[in-house]
């Protein structure tokens, strides 16, 4: 026998079928020109917060989070209104044009703290709606047997994009300026755009089976805070919604630490964003290699509940540690290492936590949490940091406040971990039985 060819033996060891290597290869291009413009613009993101001053980041999440309000019923409204094969291209569309507006902005105006605000807002608006997009996209093109093979290969790029981003803006934020790397970006963003419109090209000429195929071609439909009633009646969904808010509280209390630590030591705009480029790559690169050679066993051998507990526990040790010995060196550690585990690790067991509830809480109400509900906590927290900034002398209190918020992030991680154990056994007791465990409202 022949031995098999190298495309063969590639497409072996990816688990990819004739004919789907194209679609995969546009996903990868999706996710990773898009994590690689966003992931560029994230160090400039955080010297423009730097540069308004930290004592109004609190403003800052505040804002992000009415930003964030005001955004949802506008997308809703683009999507009840436009095929789904369009609602991608022109959204984009409409972020590569605001990208340019913020460039042409910086260059006439460099030094305006506004203009570095606005941006600040739009960034952290614009990427829950666009990576929510790029997968709804995916979702839309490949039946359920394509996407429990093909998704993790085409989230590759994502974090590849991830780790190419904040190395092009650490080497052309110099060369280039903020400006640049913004019209770079909104190139990329473009690049991003022709990938899915090609991506859906390929859906039209392989639809998916007929339970899922029409629904790509329609639009989403319903109100976008739909979600919020089946959080209020679901106690396993109000537990995820306590779970991100903790989440969202302690980064953003490491986050306001990394900014007054990157003001004091790094006072040069480039070297800040410089240093932001660097701490995003180290991010990147171990979230890679924790994704490609451990998530994986650890969900088959431990479960879901290690994934959302072991970072809360290392997170409340890491605030600890830099309560007793706050030092730049110390602080960058435990940001790594929060970061990474909540790439590598926490975001991947949040959303496994969804794969037992019915598809409309799939969509409407993880859509709520995962923009309303993060922001919220952003928001929240964000002014409750300040508040301890400005009545304790010592800064020590909000990192072990922050521990504290950390072990109860901890606590709901295990407690969620168990609950989506006992539904998992349920849904196959029901299986067996041959009745459909998502008859009953969640």
């Amino acid at each position: 026998m022949a031995e098999p060819s190298l495309r063969a033996r590639l497409a072996g060891l990816f688990n990819v079928r004739p004919g789907e290597a194209p679609a995969v290869t546009a996903g990868l291009l999706l996710f990773f020109l898009l994590f690689t413009g966003y992931f560029m613009l994230r160090p400039v993101r955080e010297t423009m917060g730097v540069a308004g001053g930290v004592d109004k980041l609190q403003w800052l999440f505040t804002a992000t989070f009415v930003a964030t309000l005001a955004g949802l019923p506008l997308f809703g409204w683009l999507a009840s209104r436009v095929q789904r094969r369009r609602i991608l291209p022109w959204t984009y569309g409409f972020f590569a044009l605001n990208l340019l507006a913020f460039a042409a902005g910086l260059l006439s105006r460099p030094d305006d703290a506004w203009v570095g605000r606005v941006f600040y807002v739009w960034l952290s608006v614009f990427n829950m709606f666009s990576i929510s997009l790029a997968w709804s996209t995916l979702a839309d093109v490949f039946a359920s047997d394509q996407a429990k093979r093909l998704f993790a290969l085409m989230a590759g790029g994502a974090s590849l994009g991830g780790l190419a981003g904040p190395v092009l803006g650490t080497l052309l934020v110099a060369p280039l300026g903020h400006a640049g790397l913004l019209a770079l970006s909104a190139a990329l963003l473009v690049g991003s755009a022709a990938a899915a419109t090609w991506l859906q090209r390929w859906g039209e000429r392989h639809p998916a089976p007929a339970e899922t195929g029409g629904a790509r071609r329609q639009a989403l439909g319903g109100s976008p805070f739909a979600g919020a009633t089946a959080v209020l009646r679901s106690p396993y969904l109000t537990g995820i919604a306590l779970f991100v808010i903790l989440l969202a509280s302690t980064n953003t209390f490491l986050y306001f630490e990394q900014a007054r630590m990157v003001a004091e030591h790094f006072p040069d705009r480039v070297r800040q964003t410089q240093v932001f480029g660097l701490i995003d790559t180290v991010v990147q690169t171990l979230a890679i290699l924790t994704q490609v050679f451990l998530t994986g066993r650890i969900t088959q051998k431990l479960g879901v509940g290690v994934l959302l507990v072991a970072v809360p526990l290392v997170v409340a040790a890491g605030f600890l540690w830099l309560a007793l010995a706050p030092v730049f060196a110390v602080f960058v550690v435990v940001m790594v290492a929060r970061r990474a585990g909540e790439y590598a690790l926490v975001r991947p067991g949040r959303e496994m936590l969804y794969t037992v509830m019915p598809a409309e809480q799939k969509y409407k109400a993880k859509s709520f949490i995962d923009t309303v509900v993060y922001r919220g906590g952003d928001a929240v927290s964000g002014w409750v940091k300040r508040g301890l900034d400005l009545l304790a002398e010592q800064p020590s209190l909000a990192l072990f406040i922050g521990a504290a918020l950390a072990v109860a992030w901890a606590a709901i991680g295990l407690g969620l971990g168990r609950a989506q154990r006992r539904r998992e056994r349920e849904a196959q007791d029901a299986k067996d039985r041959g009745t459909d465990r998502f008859a009953a409202p969640a």
